[in-house]
């Protein structure tokens, strides 16, 4: 059996503004922005270097549940995990950008990591794997 982790769905509250945050502050590339209704589009989006790796679905929310738990989808946890090859390169441009830093850089004996925030308040953790 040969299976992965093809996407993650992220409710967000603007399709528009979701793009403009995860492509130019993040750098993420857009795969697709599909129009399927005059509401739903399928907004798909990758970290760079990334394109066969498990990606995003920007799923603008259509309902109040799904409002309700835009910026929180895991109870206040950490929820995306995005490796790096270069943490300070990475770190850098978070604070450039005025990304919300909420756990600074620590280095663990399994890298290098912090905290941030996505523009809905999202957990992440950036991390730097220890090269062995």
């Amino acid at each position: 059996m040969n299976q992965q982790l093809f996407q993650i769905a992220l409710v967000v509250e603007d399709y528009d503004d979701a793009i403009n945050f995860y492509t130019n502050k993040l750098h993420f590339e857009l795969i697709e922005d599909t129009r399927m209704s005059d509401t739903k589009r399928w907004v798909v989006v990758s970290p760079p270097g990334s394109k066969d790796g498990c990606k995003l679905l920007l799923a603008k929310a259509a309902n109040e549940v799904q409002k309700n738990s835009i910026g929180n989808q895991t109870g206040g946890r950490v929820f995306l995990f995005l490796h790096t090859d270069d943490f300070m390169r990475d770190y850098q441009n978070l604070i450039s950008h005025d990304i919300k830093i909420v756990r600074q850089p620590v280095k663990e004996e399994w890298g290098m990591v912090c905290v941030f925030e996505d523009l809905y308040g999202n957990l992440w953790d950036l991390i730097e794997p220890s090269k062995t």
